[in-house]
């Protein structure tokens, strides 16, 4: 479910948790979505939805007081190329991320079929060697094997 905070103008920008009945700071509603919560923010005043603009203010918090979140190379990109600069990193992490599976895929097929046809060509050496007992020279055999126990 997704919190609803109430942000009030003026020059506090006060944040209401409307669960709670209370007001929080940025540093708890960072917490809340460090810890899985989707967070909702609107103007008091207006309905306006200023969830973006606030979650940004927490970055730049974040930043401000030297816990660095975004490489500054890459905030550059942001500024230049705005979303597409976002979208071509999470397709560089997604192609990353699917070679990465495909490779520990193959790997673990590669290893788990490579024992599994050992173990068939055992058992197919086996089984020759007990059909070769069965065809005429192993009738053979076994037929002296019968007479010397007489």
């Amino acid at each position: 479910m997704v919190r609803q905070i109430k942000r009030y103008g003026g020059g506090s920008r006060k944040l209401y948790d409307t669960e709670e009945s209370r007001y929080v700071s940025l540093e708890e509603i960072a917490a809340w979505i460090r810890g899985g919560q989707e967070i909702r923010i609107v103007d008091a005043g207006s309905g306006e939805d200023v969830t973006a603009p606030t979650l940004a203010q927490i970055i730049y918090e974040d930043h401000r007081t030297g816990h660095a979140l975004l490489p500054t190379d890459f905030l550059h990109d942001v500024i230049r190329r705005g979303s597409r600069a976002i979208a071509e990193g999470v397709e560089k992490v997604q192609h990353r991320v699917d070679r990465l599976v495909k490779a520990s895929v193959d790997r673990l097929t590669h290893d788990g079929v490579q024992e599994e046809l050992d173990q068939l060509r055992e058992r197919l050496s086996e089984l020759e060697a007990s059909l070769a007992g069965l065809g005429p020279a192993g009738a053979a055999r076994r037929g002296k094997r019968r007479s010397k126990r007489s």
